[in-house]
């Protein structure tokens, strides 16, 4: 009778004021940022240094007449169009360039910062138990979207202020707000939208894998109606990316399209919280798939489990590297025209016009190399997550050794980058070769994104010792792939220091197919990349487990 009495008592009542279904929002939003006091800021700066990189650099390519021409032509046709509609071409500046042209970059950065924000303190949580344990407390059903969503507004407000100080250190005043605020209105649609995926599976890589397909979609939607039309067309409209283009920064700027931001982004929240009442905590609008009742024979070892794990996440990757490479391959012909080129292209790519064609295949198999450097580290995170979400334990308490579990891992990864690559190769071989109409391409550049292989399995191998090591300092691997690409496109335009290129493990396979592949070179990245990865396992067998 007791126990009766107790459960009636502490039963929610059935009507709800506001108040109790956002009760808690206030301590949830501390808790929010008190967990994110590192990753927050450092998406926030690393977005701004790169920015001021970029600065630099459009300075430096914007300086002439010629060069001014060349970047007119750089925002034209198929080309101009995968990066931005090209308004105010007819009179280059440096700040228009890097809102115009790298102002894709950044809408994608603050879309990516804005779904993992959410995606890790809402579906993260559940899938953890850790949601179901704050919400049998004084929390309202509505308290832990609402704090997560004031942060992800908070993060892309400041976000839009850094962004517009740093245009203004630059010297490149006026429209720096309204560049700011392009971006992040982008990252609040994103924040949105992954407040609605969240809500329909149980699983957070497929509710990020979700948002992070909506955000491909925008952009190809964004590239097809920028082709219809030299400006854009109506089709472009229908991408919420097209919106922050739309603003126009430092050509005849314009505030309204992102009113067309805030709404989708309030829509898009609204849907989040209706859909949070149609499901249970931890569950999802669509029911997970119910598994066999016994594994399938080939499961019986810990590599087949590993591939198992990431099996999806390196298909998509590499279809997606494979998408990139055909398409960027097959602008050769347009990128490397010699009417009207700048010295500084020229440099850039390999310095004489007879390799205009080599040197900018080579800066896409870069770009390609870094994507899937990006398929590294996440692999890496993923079996980190296998660790402190308690899953590694039970297997480990087994006969299966750390040596073989995580060597599993890493071995299925470096198949996997192999495989990738040499698929992303050949289509963007194959996308040159019907660009330029030479079929030597196809074995050139796929031959060119394999000689990347030893200076990404040392970014695997940095990773592998953190995690065995360190492992909560597993993202400072991001830091080594970024200055890679960075100083891989931009060395010989800013002067980088040679003894920065040469701790790079990326630089050291040149710029194929410009460059001869240096074999010694990839023999030492080898040696180095097992002698990593060594490290790694001998640290992982040393150390306690960690589980959150």
């Amino acid at each position: 009778m007791t126990a009766t009495a107790v459960r009636e008592s502490t039963r929610a009542p059935a009507n709800t004021s506001p108040g109790d279904v956002l009760a808690g929002t206030g301590t949830l939003i501390r808790f929010i940022l008190r967990r994110d006091r590192i990753k927050l800021p450092a998406w926030l700066l690393g977005i701004c240094v790169l920015l001021l990189q970029l600065t630099t650099a459009a300075s430096n390519l914007t300086e002439t007449e010629e060069q001014q021409a060349d970047v007119r032509r750089f925002m034209e046709g198929a080309v101009g169009a995968i990066f931005g509609p090209g308004y105010g071409r007819d009179d280059i500046s440096a700040d228009l360039y890097v809102a115009g042209v790298y102002g894709l970059v950044f809408f994608v950065l603050a879309a990516l910062m804005s779904i993992q924000l959410v995606s890790r303190h809402t579906r993260v949580e559940e899938q953890n138990g850790r949601a179901e344990l704050l919400r049998s407390t004084v929390v309202g059903r509505y308290a832990q979207l609402t704090a997560v969503l004031t942060v992800a507004v908070g993060a892309n407000a400041a976000l839009a202020l850094m962004i517009s100080g740093t245009m203004a250190a630059r010297d490149f005043g006026g429209d720096g707000l309204l560049f700011g605020a392009s971006v992040g209105a982008v990252g609040l649609v994103f924040a949105g939208v992954t407040s609605l995926t969240v809500q329909i599976t149980e699983y957070a890589r497929t509710a990020t894998s979700i948002a992070g397909a909506v955000l491909g979609g925008a952009w190809v939607v964004r590239v097809a109606g920028d082709m219809m039309n030299d400006y854009g067309s109506s089709l472009s409209w229908f991408s919420p990316l097209a919106w922050s283009n739309q603003t126009r920064p430092y050509v005849d700027g314009r505030w309204w399209p992102l009113v067309l931001s805030v709404g989708l982004a309030a829509v898009a929240a609204a849907a989040g919280y209706a859909l949070s009442d149609r499901r249970d905590v931890g569950a999802g609008l669509v029911a997970a798939r119910a598994g066999t009742p016994a594994a399938a024979g080939w499961l019986r070892s810990p590599f087949a489990v590993a591939f198992r794990l990431q099996r999806t996440a390196l298909i998509w990757w590499t279809v997606a590297l494979s998408m990139f490479g055909f398409m960027f391959g097959g602008f050769a012909d347009q990128i490397t025209d010699t009417d009207g080129i700048s010295e500084d292209r020229i440099e850039m790519f390999g310095g004489s016009v007879d390799t205009l064609t080599e040197g900018f295949l080579g800066v896409i198999t870069l770009f390609t190399a870094s994507l899937a450097g990006v398929m590294l580290i996440h692999g890496i995170q993923a079996v980190r997550s296998e660790e402190t979400k308690g899953r590694a334990e039970p297997v480990l308490a087994t006969a299966t050794s750390r040596w073989t579990w995580f060597g599993s891992y890493l071995a299925v990864l470096a198949i996997g980058l192999v495989a990738a690559l040499l698929v992303a190769g050949f289509s963007s071989g194959v996308g040159a070769a019907i660009s330029v109409g030479d079929g030597s391409y196809v074995w050139d550049v796929t031959a060119a994104h394999l000689a990347h292989v030893p200076g990404l399995l040392v970014i695997l191998g940095i990773g592998a010792l953190l995690f065995g090591v360190f492992p909560r300092a597993i993202a400072a691997t991001w830091v080594v792939l970024g200055l890679g690409l960075f100083t891989g496109v931009f060395g010989t335009l800013m002067d980088i220091p040679s003894w920065l290129r040469n701790v790079l493990p990326m630089e050291h396979a040149g710029q194929p197919p410009l460059d001869d592949v240096a074999w010694p070179a990839m023999i030492i990245l080898l040696v180095v990349a097992g002698g990593l990865v060594a490290g790694g396992l001998t640290a992982f067998r040393r150390r306690d487990l960690e589980t959150k």
